[in-house]
C-alpha cells in the first residue's frame, strides 16, 4: 500500500448505524502496477466466516479494473474485415467497463463467423450446430458457444450485464475460435504452404526414353 486515507462517520437518524470509507493507493506486488481502492460499508457489512465469528466485509472497486485493458488476439489483422470490426468494438466495450454491449457484441462475434462460414439454420441455434458440422468443431466447443448465444441472449433482450469474470472468459472462447477458423490456418499456409504447393513441388516420375 503506498497511501491510505479513511472517513468514518454515523448515518444520521440511525443511531446504531455507522458508515466507513477507505480510500488507498495500492501497487501489485507480482507486476507492481499502481491502483486506486476504495473500500466502503457500515457496521452491517458483515459475513460469518466461523460458527458465531463474524468479519466486516466492505463494497470494494478498484481502478482501473482488474482483468480489464485486455489486449487484442493477435494477428487480428488476418480476421475478414466484418469479423475483425465487431470483435474489436466488443473488445472496446468490455476494456470501457460496458457489460450489456459487451455481451451483445459477443453473440454478435458468434454469428459473424456462421455467416461468414456459411452456415445456414434458422436461427443462431442452428446455424451454430451447422458450423460445427462444417469446421469440425468438437460437441464441447458447440456447448460453448451455445452458451455464448445464451449470454448475448440476456444481454440483448433482458439488458442483464454479466460479470466480468464471465465476459473475460467469454471473450477467451472467441479468441480460441477465431485462431482455430481464421488466424492458424493463414499462418499455416504462409509458413507451410498449401497441399496443392506441395504436390506442384515433388519431382515427377520420368518416363523411361
Amino acid at each position: 500500500m503506498i497511501h491510505e486515507h479513511t472517513e468514518q462517520g454515523e448515518v444520521p437518524d440511525d443511531i446504531a448505524l455507522n458508515w466507513t470509507h477507505e480510500y488507498q493507493t495500492v501497487r501489485c506486488l507480482g507486476c507492481g502496477t499502481v491502483a486506486f481502492r476504495m473500500a466502503t460499508g457500515t457496521n452491517e457489512n458483515v459475513a460469518e466466516v466461523r460458527q458465531g465469528e463474524w468479519e466486516y466485509v466492505p463494497d470494494v472497486e478498484i481502478f482501473p479494473t482488474p482483468n480489464l485493458g485486455r489486449a487484442a488476439l493477435e494477428s487480428s489483422h488476418l480476421l475478414p474485415t466484418k469479423v475483425e470490426r465487431i470483435y474489436t468494438e466488443t473488445l472496446a466495450c468490455l476494456n470501457a467497463s460496458n457489460p450489456v454491449l459487451s455481451g451483445i457484441g459477443i453473440r454478435a462475434i458468434v454469428e459473424t463467423v456462421c455467416k461468414d462460414q456459411g452456415a445456414v439454420g434458422r436461427d443462431l441455434y442452428h446455424k451454430i450446430n451447422d458450423l460445427k458440422d462444417r469446421r469440425g468443431l468438437t460437441d464441447a466447443g458447440a456447448a460453448i458457444l451455445h452458451n455464448l448465444r445464451v449470454l448475448g441472449n440476456n444481454a440483448a433482450h433482458e439488458v442483464a450485464p454479466h460479470s466480468v469474470e464471465e465476459l473475460t472468459l467469454a471473450l477467451e472462447v472467441i479468441d480460441h475460435l477465431l485462431l482455430g477458423v481464421y488466424v492458424l490456418p493463414k499462418l499455416a499456409k504462409r509458413t507451410y504452404g498449401s497441399e496443392e504447393d506441395e504436390d506442384e513441388s515433388e519431382p515427377q516420375p520420368q518416363e523411361p526414353v
